[in-house]
């Protein structure tokens, strides 16, 4: 227990010194610059407080709970020796994560609300609903199959850059032939994927896979998954965008 609370404590401290420079750079150009007193102080002292309070609880459960759950599924499917089984969670734990990313959902939704203010979809709940939907199974789907991608990367050792370059390469051939108004999303959806829940797991799963397996090194191996799931959802949007 005195354990748990150090370690909360530290985080506490850590995550004041993480929001500092933030704080400072609002009260500098507010007071200095605009010279304005600052509206509703009470209000904003205690919402940076929960701020606060919410980024430690997180990052504390990251490393409690995350993070070793994912290390530990790693070295379970590699022990277990089935790779169907191993690619079968890695496509589950994308698609999941992803689905349920709060700022994919946000996103979705902007996205859904623009296309029926632009003529794309018509104004009815159903058709909004819908779309939404569709663009965010399409999102998670794709980073499913970016992280079963990863995964293969780390067994059979294929270079990251390589991948990387593949990747932009039909990024780039996409976007020609997508209409103009899903680039924008499609390269937005990018970036949400890569967000408070998809990361921590993802990368766990990275480390713990390439330590648990002979001749792979965690440093250069158990990383770039989330390079590849970054890149994924841009085409899967845009191609959304072709058949839709």
């Amino acid at each position: 227990m005195k354990r748990m609370l150090k370690q909360f404590i530290k985080n506490l401290v850590d995550s004041v010194k993480d929001l500092t420079p933030i704080i400072l750079v609002i009260a500098f150009f507010q007071i200095v610059v605009l010279q304005q007193s600052i509206p509703n102080l009470g209000d904003i002292i205690i919402g940076t407080g929960f701020v606060l309070l919410g980024l430690t609880l997180f990052i504390y459960g990251l490393k409690l709970g995350l993070f070793p759950i994912g290390e530990t599924l790693a070295y379970a499917f590699v022990k277990k020796g089935s790779i169907f089984w191993l690619l079968l969670f890695a496509f589950a734990l994308g698609f999941g994560t992803t689905v349920a990313e709060p700022a994919l959902i946000a996103v979705a939704n902007e996205a859904a609300s623009v296309a029926q203010m632009g003529g794309i979809i018509d104004n009815t709940p159903v058709q909004l609903h819908n779309y939404a939907k569709n663009l965010r199974f399409a999102v998670a789907t794709s980073v499913g199959i970016a992280v079963v991608i990863g995964v293969l990367r780390i067994l059979k050792g294929w270079a990251i850059q390589h991948l990387i370059i593949a990747g932009y390469v039909l990024v780039i051939t996409t976007t020609f032939f997508a209409p103009e108004f899903i680039i924008g999303i499609a390269y937005d959806s990018g970036g949400v994927t890569t967000s408070t829940i998809t990361v921590p797991l993802l990368t766990a799963l990275g480390v713990g896979l390439s330590s648990s397996i002979r001749g792979r090194n965690p440093l250069t191996d158990g990383f770039g998954m989330i390079a590849i799931a970054a890149l994924l959802p841009i085409i899967a949007v845009m191609l959304f965008g072709i058949l839709i």
